[in-house]
């Protein structure tokens, strides 16, 4: 038993901080595919054999072919040649290759750890239900790009941001079991634990809120900070029908709820900053605070330059990459006050 409260747990917890790691890279890897509008050039979906990607003039002309065949290049990319198309088929095609490889990292050593007995019973069926959401992730993201290959060459916001959804739910649900790991369960819930959680919760819609900037292409209006079209609120923000429709259809809307969502993030974050500097924490407690604070600066400033400059492809995978980064350290803080030891 000691050993699996001990060096098993650590060695589980790294690997799933790798796993971590693999499904950051993915998301920014993501973020780049849809910037550079490289989605939609993979048209033929092979979960097993297609791993590999052209390799001859043949097999270019044929995957060329492919694609000419639906909207995206019918209707916007008519002027590609195959060298244009070569580009954005490697974002997409390594954006694929990569998810299929946190498969892989994910599924053989957690057999390897359950066979040897290095796994709490406990952690088992975290494990699983980890292993499953991956599955439906690859699924619900090929679900998002047949979206765009209807009769409109544009992914539905409402897929886009499902996906990237529950590839934070997935990374946050791996990051907290290997936190728990490393960081076992001691001590009484703090005072401000609760807070902690509700930021996170808020954060995670920020989150979400931004998924609909991109799907809709939000940015690329109102690039002014901060009133929009010289107004506080703009015009038309509850133009459609019902009303609902706004909130994730309606590109003032949806910029203008992002930028409010974010607004509120930060002043709260600031606020909470406020009060934990009036309590002794741990060290680990009180640099994770800090640090939550500097992100948070570093974050409200990216994305005020993401919108002034038009969404340049760098600053907007950063903001992005950001936003995760946000979320992995609420996710700590709110770890560590709900089980914080008495100093």
């Amino acid at each position: 038993m000691n050993s699996i409260t001990s060096s098993s747990n650590k060695t589980i917890a790294i690997w799933l901080l790798i796993c971590c790691t693999a499904i950051f890279a993915m998301v920014i890897l993501g973020g780049i595919t849809r910037l550079t509008g490289s989605g939609l050039s993979m048209v033929v979906w092979k979960p097993i054999m297609g791993i590999l990607p052209p390799f001859n003039q043949a097999e270019w002309e044929i995957a060329f072919q492919q694609y000419q065949l639906f909207p995206e290049y019918q209707l916007r990319n008519f002027h590609m040649n195959l060298a244009e198309f070569k580009n954005i088929f490697w974002f997409e095609y390594a954006h694929r290759l990569l998810g299929r490889g946190i498969g892989i990292i994910f599924m053989i050593p957690m057999l390897f750890f359950i066979f040897r007995g290095m796994v709490a019973k406990s952690l088992v069926p975290k494990l699983i239900i980890m292993f499953v959401l991956g599955g439906l992730q690859g699924l619900l993201g090929w679900y998002m790009v047949k979206s765009g290959l209807v009769d409109n060459p544009h992914v539905s916001q409402y897929r886009l941001t499902a996906h990237f959804g529950l590839a934070v739910v997935i990374y946050g649900y791996m990051f907290w079991a290997a936190i728990d790991l490393l960081y076992p369960n001691k001590g009484e819930r703090h005072n401000l634990a609760s807070f902690s959680i509700i930021m996170a919760g808020l954060i995670f819609i920020t989150m979400l809120s931004g998924g609909f900037v991109a799907g809709l292409r939000a940015g690329l209006a109102y690039n002014t900070f901060p009133l929009m079209a010289g107004q506080w609120i703009p015009d038309g923000i509850l133009s459609m029908e019902p009303i609902w429709r706004n909130l994730f259809e309606n590109i003032p809307t949806v910029q203008f709820d992002h930028r409010v969502l974010a607004t509120l993030v930060f002043l709260i974050v600031a606020i909470f900053w406020v009060i934990a500097q009036k309590t002794k924490f741990p060290t680990r407690i009180r640099w994770g605070i800090n640090i939550f604070l500097l992100v948070m600066l570093i974050q409200i400033t990216l994305g005020i330059s993401t919108l002034l400059l038009q969404v340049p492809v760098v600053l907007a995978v950063t903001h992005q990459g950001g936003a995760l980064v946000l979320f992995t350290v609420v996710l700590f803080i709110s770890h560590e006050l709900l089980h914080i030891e008495s100093t």
